[in-house]
């Protein structure tokens, strides 16, 4: 049973970062940098592909939905973070709390089942290439891309009610730079035990899952392409694959580190500073690998800047 009711909480108190002044000032100015790097490039990634008739390909359809979700996944948690170094305000209502909570899961989820359609569209593209138009249709696209919103929704909008009802009265301090579900369960006074029971097959069905699909479709291209007898062919279909590739690793690769390393609270600040380079960094690296290593987005960035020129000229 509950000690008080939840009507007590008003505001919870931000831990965020224990640093000296200079690593405020230098955790804030970096901060800033990738906050505003993610939003500006993921913004322009998403109306390059909308205003270039070439991008409107399965893969830059999925890119613009993965641009958009990095867009909320950042916004819901930096600019706090950067309001907590200007201000020293750490406190955060309840109802911030649980908004931070509903919107950071939202994109979070909505990133991996973007990253699980990508893959399966490359899947095809490499394995079954006579029958990729038929297969990554339209519909097929609008359909993968709704139903990777509609569960991310549903799934976070359950955890935000859930997180709700809880009751806080030994501690309102979260120790930590957000609202995170896990660090909120510690501190309630209410029983958790069925929440930590369903986030467990949630890990498994929303998390693991996708990324068992997401392996498993990168172990059939890879094989396919080995099959391919020139190297000119191998180069050609990997490379239609490294930019994905290369966004899944960065990704996963962090989340499985930071899960599957002991936890300690010696090394709370570290694990804090991980998961901010990790939550900050990955969504700002994507517009880069998507364009650098991508002539198709090079070729429409470059039709766009003699168009803005000639123009200009006129």
């Amino acid at each position: 049973m509950d000690e008080c009711p939840n009507s007590t909480v008003t505001e919870f108190y931000i831990v965020a970062f224990s640093v000296y002044e200079e690593g405020q000032l230098v955790l804030f100015i970096g901060v800033l940098l990738m906050y505003l790097l993610t939003v500006t490039g993921n913004i322009l990634i998403t109306i390059l592909i909308c205003l270039v008739p070439q991008l409107h390909t399965p893969m830059y359809f999925f890119l613009c939905n993965l641009s958009v979700a990095d867009i909320l996944y950042v916004s819901s948690t930096l600019p706090k973070l950067l309001s907590i170094f200007v201000t020293k305000d750490n406190s955060m209502s309840f109802p911030a709390c649980i908004t931070q909570v509903l919107w950071f899961t939202l994109s979070v989820l909505c990133d991996m089942f973007t990253l699980t359609s990508m893959s399966y569209d490359r899947y095809v593209a490499v394995c079954k290439p006579l029958q990729y138009l038929m297969i990554m249709s339209r519909r097929m696209c609008i359909i993968m891309a709704a139903s990777s919103w509609l569960i991310s929704t549903t799934n976070a909008l359950m955890y935000a009610i859930l997180t709700s009802i809880l009751s806080f009265c030994s501690s309102h301090k979260i120790d930590h730079f957000f609202c995170d579900m896990k660090t909120l369960y510690t501190i309630t006074t209410s029983d958790t035990t069925s929440r930590e029971i369903l986030m467990l097959f949630d890990d498994i069905f929303l998390a693991f899952l996708p990324f068992s699909l997401t392996i498993t479709s990168y172990v059939y291209i890879i094989s396919n392409i080995l099959k391919i007898s020139s190297s000119g062919g191998r180069f050609k279909a990997f490379s239609s694959c490294t930019s994905h590739l290369t966004t899944v690793i960065l990704f996963y690769g962090p989340v499985i580190f930071l899960y599957a390393k002991p936890q300690s609270e010696r090394y709370k600040e570290a694990d804090k500073l991980l998961s901010l380079l990790y939550m900050a960094v990955v969504p700002m690296l994507n517009p880069f690998i998507y364009t650098l290593r991508n002539k198709e987005v090079l070729g429409a960035i470059t039709k766009i800047a003699r168009i803005k020129r000639h123009s200009l000229l006129m």
